[in-house]
């Protein structure tokens, strides 16, 4: 069941199956009504909405939040709740069929688009650029490193401005590739000597799932995952393309919109839209068999440290590595005013998705208070990303 909590001042949503209708039940976990049961039954759970009511209430909503939220035990639905608009024109109310940029959350697809075709032996992590990209001036970067972000490529959000001349034209990922093969900007450091956080990567690794696949990206995307999961309000969104119902506006922080740039058109590293309820499916299908657990063994594997810490970077996800051995596996997003929070408490199964499209940083500060209320107080996030 989905809960709204009385008493908020925000939108309203309907009472349904928790995670929605499945297009493929190999995919899902038990659902059963005991279970179902057992979890709103429980005491941790009647004092765990109160608490996440009253911080949505009185601190989320105070921030200006304009967006989505929903939190999950075992993929039943304790707290969901939308407030705001879709769109400064239409005024549209939020939603659950409100479809959200995931901003670089949309880099838990790609970097697990990527494990699929590596399942299906259809390429090596250990694969060099230059086997996709033969002119690629840059030497010794495999498929792992652009994963986990020890690469050490130039990030494209910072040299493009000066090399990509009409700016009235979306860049692609073609023309991205093609003007580092021209224009060979300076590395930030060798390859897999150390952890930076880097879109180019993703960007990279989205071009490389079009030429394994032979599919463009958002169709491989839609057949490998959205529709077996029956994510139904999940898209990659090319900006050059008519903008699609319910699809939600970015919005600075005074509600002003904040248009799309040349940049929108490069993918792999955001581009992605969803909502809260498929996100929660993409979620559970992570825990349901989509993958092998020595797939998602690799996926959540910490490699950005040399030497152990709380925090780390996986293939295509953040991890917090809890003293006690918990993990906590997520990914934060942020592009133009869109705010996004996708935490994954691993031992208890507990998801907490956050998605905003006003700019709003008090939507990463919400995870750790949020996180308490689940029981795991424990690591702190990255911000925006």
């Amino acid at each position: 069941m989905i809960y709204v909590i009385p008493g908020c001042e925000t939108n309203t949503a309907k009472e349904k199956n928790s995670i929605g209708k499945k297009a493929d039940p190999a995919y899902t976990l038990d659902e059963s009504e005991a279970v179902r049961e057992a979890v709103l039954n429980s005491p941790t759970t009647k004092r765990q909405q109160t608490e996440l009511s009253d911080y949505f209430s009185h601190r989320l909503l105070r921030t200006g939040f304009n967006g989505a939220m929903l939190v999950a035990k075992k993929g039943v639905v304790i707290f969901e709740q939308y407030h705001g608009i879709e769109d400064y024109r239409s005024k549209m109310l939020i939603g659950e069929n409100s479809s959200f940029q995931l901003a670089s959350v949309s880099k838990t697809f790609t970097g697990m688009g990527i494990l699929w075709l590596m399942e299906r032996g259809q390429l090596n992590l250990e694969d060099t650029l230059q086997r996709y990209f033969p002119n690629f001036p840059y030497m010794g970067i495999t498929i792992r490193m652009l994963l986990n972000h020890r690469s050490g490529l130039p990030n494209y959000l910072y040299f493009s401005d000066s090399l990509w001349k009409n700016q009235d034209v979306f860049l692609t990922n073609d023309e991205l590739i093609r003007m580092m093969v021209e224009h060979k900007p300076p590395v930030q450091h060798q390859p897999n000597t150390h952890f930076q956080y880097c879109n180019t990567n993703f960007a990279i690794l989205g071009s490389i799932i079009e030429k394994v696949s032979g599919q463009k990206y958002g169709d491989f995307m839609r057949r490998t995952f959205f529709e077996p999961l029956g994510m139904t309000n999940t898209y990659f969104f090319d900006p050059t393309s008519t903008r699609r119902p319910h699809q939600t506006t970015s919005h600075q922080y005074n509600m002003r919109p904040e248009p799309d740039t040349y940049l929108d058109g490069v993918f792999g590293d955001k581009g992605i839209y969803s909502t809260a309820q498929d996100m929660l499916k993409w979620d559970q299908a992570l825990y349901a068999g989509f993958f092998k657990p020595e797939t998602l063994e690799q996926a959540y594997k910490p490699y950005s440290n040399e030497k152990p810490g709380v925090r780390n970077y996986g293939l295509g996800w953040r991890l917090i590595m809890n003293p006690d051995s918990s993990k906590i596996v997520y990914h934060n997003g942020w592009w133009h005013g869109n705010n996004t929070v996708f935490c994954r408490l691993i031992q208890d199964t507990t998801t907490i998705i956050i998605l905003g499209n006003k700019y709003d940083r008090g939507i990463y500060q919400a995870v750790k208070p949020l996180r308490a209320i689940m029981g795991h107080g424990d690591g702190d996030e990255e911000g925006e990303d």
